[in-house]
């Protein structure tokens, strides 16, 4: 390979970080057009993934490298979210994660995800979700996760705990939802007070007040709930459950569901 050739991939590969995506358009930002790209491809210094995404040769790249693409290069408003972002801060312990589990997404809506990410063999199950949640401030509660030699934006364990009960029932469970609010005792009644007034969704802000209050959290007693719009009107968590008189959920009558009636009593 040509000295200016080999010289722009050098500066390519020092830019790069390891175990990251880059996409053709961050490439040619650093220099590397599509010939350039062509012959490090052909000489075995990149390996394309799909169309228009990169590794470098010989590195192993996880969805959260891919992610980091989706963030740093293509500036698309997608974040790790819900039990993912949970367990990448440290928690949801008994919750499994890496090869063969789920990864929770979470994008604005209107939001694709490119067909090279979406395509590719992560070795886990992706799920995304679009979704207007905090339509009004959609950074709030983010925050960023150092990985090994790059970062991806992650919700906070406040925010985060909010995505899961989103998902209720659908696509997770009553009864998962109240066992990772109870191991959630130091959250940040500031940011929890910023989230429920900003959350669309009546939903997700009674179950989790019912849940937060069920596991008699000390960080409970600081929110200001007079500030925060719970809606009118029953909203059905499950079926056939009994109803929760001061939130209006139909709550499951068993297992948490009880408990949370004991601890409230």
């Amino acid at each position: 390979m040509a000295s200016e050739p080999r010289s722009k991939l050098n500066r390519l590969l020092r830019a790069w970080p390891q175990g990251t995506v880059a996409v053709s358009r961050w490439l040619e930002v650093q220099g590397a057009y599509q010939q350039l790209v062509h012959e490090y491809e052909k000489s075995s210094w990149i390996r394309r993934i799909g169309q228009g995404a990169y590794v470098r040769a010989g590195d192993t790249v996880e969805w959260s490298g891919g992610l980091h693409a989706l963030q740093e290069q293509m500036k698309l408003p997608v974040h790790a979210g819900a039990k993912t972002a949970l367990q990448m801060q440290g928690y949801a312990h008994v919750l499994p994660m890496g090869k063969g589990g789920a990864v929770s997404l979470f994008g604005a809506p209107d939001t694709r995800l490119p067909a090279w990410f979406r395509q590719y063999g992560w070795g886990v199950e992706l799920r995304y979700t679009t979704t207007k949640l905090f339509a009004d401030n959609p950074d709030a509660g983010l925050t960023k996760k150092e990985l090994a030699t790059y970062a991806v934006a992650v919700s906070a364990p406040e925010r985060a705990i909010m995505e899961v009960l989103y998902l209720v029932p659908m696509e997770e469970s009553f009864e998962e939802g109240g066992l990772l609010m109870e191991g959630l005792t130091t959250l940040r009644p500031r940011l929890v007070q910023l989230l429920l007034e900003q959350c669309r969704s009546v939903k997700v802000k009674r179950l989790f007040m019912f849940l937060a209050e069920a596991c008699s959290h000390a960080w409970v007693k600081k929110l200001d709930l007079s500030k925060v719009n719970f809606g009118k009107g029953k909203r059905m968590i499950v079926k056939g459950g009994r109803l929760d008189t001061k939130y209006n959920i139909t709550v499951p009558d068993s297992g948490f569901g009880r408990r949370a009636s004991a601890n409230s009593a």
